[in-house]
């Protein structure tokens, strides 16, 4: 016991916060910041433009699919060109495509443009992932990645109500524009990382994988959370608005001051005692969040959901993200980043398009009873994993 204790103490030490590190933090947080800007607004766009709740979903699975398909190579094009130049290609994509959805005069256009978006997020979001694990102490990991994730947490807090505010205030024109001035901040952040050179990778490992075998229980567990997560991202504000809920914007915060509050020890809690600790209560806040924003009858309500669901998501994702990081060795981080967010995407993607055939047929309420069933197969799996693991030793 006291061997653990000075072997946790030590792991403390490492030296966690450098400017990397820091300029890192500030960038992707921006990058996310303009995603969750665009979350409540831009279904509503769709609207605009003459689309239904079923193209809704089209529009937000495009831009998945598109993102997967290029995460799909983030292994051998990180061999061939340096990481951060292709960190910053995705960003600038993701730059002049938030620009253009105002060009867009219909849904199909949209989804064209969204198709490119998606590209350019899957190599920002993979590669931020891979650099920044470059630049935290091994030992340190799950406290690194979780406050690594705090800096996302802050820019999903206002996000949602910049985005919403800007809506009300200029219109679409604006709102995109604000976007791409956003972006270009996280664009001049990625310019001041220096990056250390890291290990040779071997030639046997320099192929495209659709995704890294060993991180493929935990990349299906997130697709889960990426299943049930869509029904937020996607239909929320319609949700909200067919229940006359005010606010929508708060509600989005409320997630966010949640998953603040749980990332600044769940990450320690990861690096001291494994994924257990983590993965069980959250997957039954989110359940329990999901199960009352489905009975949810009076603001307070809402806003208890949007707590519970903040809090578990917030302990689950970097929780998973760091599992996939140590499962393998450092230079094939960027194929498990890839089946990490391909997984999630999937689930997402998936979700959306799903859940909008459902939304359209039945309700949006009906979107939630599916995100509930969705952390109920995620404790069962997790559940068996563990017996059967438990077995074997």
């Amino acid at each position: 016991m006291q061997q653990e204790v000075q072997t946790y103490k030590k792991m403390s030490s490492e030296k966690l916060w450098s400017l990397p590190y820091v300029f890192l933090m500030v960038s992707n947080a921006l990058l996310f910041m303009v995603f969750e800007m665009m979350l409540p607004t831009l279904p509503l766009f769709v609207r605009t433009i003459g689309g239904d709740a079923a193209q809704i979903g089209l529009v937000t699975g495009s831009f998945t699919l598109s993102a997967i398909l290029v995460r799909i190579f983030a292994g051998v094009l990180a061999t061939k060109i340096n990481k951060k130049y292709l960190l910053i290609i995705g960003v600038a994509i993701c730059t002049l495509t938030t620009g253009a959805y105002y060009l867009a005069p219909n849904v199909s256009i949209l989804v064209a443009i969204r198709l490119v978006n998606g590209a350019g997020f899957g190599l920002a979001s993979t590669y931020f992932a891979t650099i920044v694990a470059e630049v935290i102490p091994k030992e340190r990991r799950g406290e690194g990645i979780g406050y690594f994730g705090v800096g996302e947490t802050v820019a999903i807090s206002i996000g949602p109500m910049i985005g919403i505010m800007l809506l009300d205030l200029y219109g679409y024109q604006r709102l995109f524009l604000g976007g791409m001035a956003i972006l270009l901040l996280s664009i001049m952040s990625i310019f001041l990382v220096k990056r250390k050179v890291t290990e040779e990778v071997p030639l046997q490992e320099v192929r495209v994988k659709l995704f890294e075998k060993r991180v493929f229980f935990p990349s299906f567990l997130v697709f889960f959370t990426g299943f049930a997560a869509s029904g937020i991202m996607s239909y929320l504000s319609l949700y909200a608005l067919d229940k006359n809920f005010e606010q929508v914007g708060l509600f989005f915060f409320t997630i966010a001051i949640a998953s603040f509050i749980v990332r600044f020890f769940s990450g320690s809690l990861f690096d001291k005692y494994g994924p257990s600790i983590i993965l069980i209560p959250g997957a039954i806040l989110s359940l329990l969040g999901f199960f009352v924003l489905f009975n949810a009858d009076s603001n307070p309500s809402f806003f208890i959901a949007a707590f519970l669901y903040g809090f578990g998501f917030g302990a689950i994702f970097p929780a998973i993200q760091t599992w996939c990081l140590n499962l393998v060795e450092e230079h094939q981080h960027e194929d498990a980043m890839a089946s990490f967010y391909n997984f999630f995407d999937i689930g997402i993607g998936g979700g959306a398009v799903l859940l909008g055939l459902l939304a359209a047929k039945y309700s949006y309420q009906a979107v939630f009873l599916v995100a509930m069933i969705c952390y109920i197969f995620f404790l069962m799996m997790y559940t068996v994993y563990k017996f059967r693991k438990n077995m074997i030793k």
